[in-house]
């Protein structure tokens, strides 16, 4: 068997196994041999192929046979775990291949689910996201563990997943001896689970005690799921105890993390806490350069015009992403056609996403928003009373509402219980001066702004 023949069997599992399991568990493994009906496979550690072999031994021997390969039985690397037909795990080959009694399971330590463009290179800094990539770098470096967890959060796509990437990808090529984890919570939780169907919780327990570096991205997902937060609890304090270094990424603030429990937001905001701020002007700029010189070799010869660029960083303002795949598909699109990328024909071209960007926000979406944020009702925030406990989320409100819709003043004031615009203009002022020293209220305009934009 050859191994282009073995990376179309792996392709033909995912839609049996489904893609997270299989990129996971299936997609690390590297054909070795086939020799006397033993397939042997390079697995990332014993452990992997050991859990590889128990689980999906007997679907792998299914694909290889249905392709007329005669096997008998497959072996995964140096442990030579082998698996017999239904499933079911063989002794090893030799004793000294084999782990010795007592010794905790090694984790996956592979490039696996790792994408491989997502590397500090890559990673365009601006004023933004400049404290978030130097707090990367800095675990990234490998050394004493000095703030522990780290943890990102900010919206989709503003490169939070990017740098936990780049970070697993420096310390794989600085450390080579550490044991990295990435992995998201909803990883995490399947795992979690399938040891505890498996009974096998000795062995997932040892797992990610045994790491170096845990890397755990979208921690919203396990908050309101209670038996895999009480052990991701349990690993976290493990691993701090242990002075091994976490890495945490989220989507809001651990206090705002409703349905999680208090004792992992606390644990959650012990170490450093880092904000990806929504990219400004200057930075989509930079960031769409920096993808136009990727594309150069790709397409060569292909012209992309003067204005191009800036009105792309204008109209797709909330998320990196779709930044980028508007450019990508500008640039496959010019290069199909045989024409220039203009003004004209990214118009055209990303009609639709451009449709999408333009998302207009309404002052009663504010007023709902704000209402929720500050738990207050909706009828005392446009109503008559003037105590702070209210009037300072009408000010907030306020402020949003001129800054986030086209509405004039007075159609403001009067949205806001018929006040006078003169209110409203002293209303943003307020907050303008606020903002710059009152880090509560930024915050709160900040999380306001990603809700409404989201």
């Amino acid at each position: 068997m050859t191994n282009e023949k073995w990376a179309s069997l792996r392709e033909d599992m995912k839609g049996a196994i489904g893609a997270g399991i299989w990129k996971t568990w299936i997609e690390p493994l590297e054909f070795a041999d086939l020799k006397d009906g033993v397939a042997a496979f390079t697995a990332p550690s014993p452990f992997f192929g050991k859990y590889v072999s128990e689980n999906f031994g007997e679907h792998i021997l299914y694909q290889l046979r249905r392709s007329g390969e005669s096997v008998e039985r497959l072996s995964f690397g140096a442990a030579n775990l082998k698996a017999e037909p239904g499933g079911k795990p063989g002794a090893p080959a030799a004793a000294a291949t084999a782990a010795p009694a007592g010794t905790p399971p090694a984790p996956p330590a592979s490039n696996a689910g790792l994408d491989s463009r997502f590397t500090f290179e890559r990673f365009v800094v601006g004023k933004p996201n400049e404290l978030a990539h130097a707090a990367a770098r800095r675990v990234a470096e490998g050394g004493e563990v000095t703030f522990n967890p780290l943890f990102l959060y900010g919206g989709n796509g503003l490169g939070k997943t990017h740098l936990m990437h780049a970070i697993a990808h420096e310390l794989r090529a600085r450390s080579p001896e550490k044991v990295v984890i990435y992995l998201s919570a909803e990883q995490f939780m399947y795992r979690f689970i399938a040891a505890l169907r498996e009974k096998r919780m000795f062995d997932f327990k040892q797992m990610f005690r045994a790491v170096d570096v845990l890397m755990v991205d979208d921690v919203q997902f396990i908050a309101g799921k209670d038996s895999t937060q009480e052990e991701f609890f349990h690993t976290f304090n493990a691993l701090v105890d242990a002075r091994k270094q976490i890495v945490i990424s989220g989507d809001r603030l651990p206090g705002d993390m409703k349905d999680m429990e208090e004792r992992i937001r606390s644990r959650l905001q012990c170490g450093l806490v880092v904000d990806l701020h929504p990219t400004d002007f200057e930075l989509r700029i930079g960031i769409l350069q920096s993808k136009v010189e990727t594309y150069r070799a790709q397409y060569p010869g292909l012209e992309i015009r003067e204005g191009v660029l800036e009105f792309l960083a204008h109209r797709i303002s909330t998320n990196v992403r779709v930044l980028e795949g508007a450019l990508t598909r500008l640039f496959a699109f010019a290069s199909l056609v045989g024409q220039p990328i203009t003004l004209d024909l990214a118009q055209d071209c990303l009609a639709d996403i451009l449709r999408a960007s333009d998302k207009k926000i309404s002052i009663d979406e504010i007023q709902r928003k704000v209402s929720d944020h500050y738990s207050i009702r909706l009828s005392d925030l446009i109503g008559p009373k003037r105590v702070r406990h209210y009037a300072r989320p009408r000010q907030v409100a306020m402020f949003l509402a001129k800054t986030m819709t086209n509405r004039s003043l007075p159609e403001i004031g009067r949205r806001f219980g018929g006040r006078d615009h003169t209110t409203v203009i002293h209303a943003v002022k307020r907050i303008e001066e606020l903002k710059g020293k009152d880090a509560q209220i930024a915050e709160d305009l900040e999380l306001l702004r990603r809700a409404l934009e989201a």
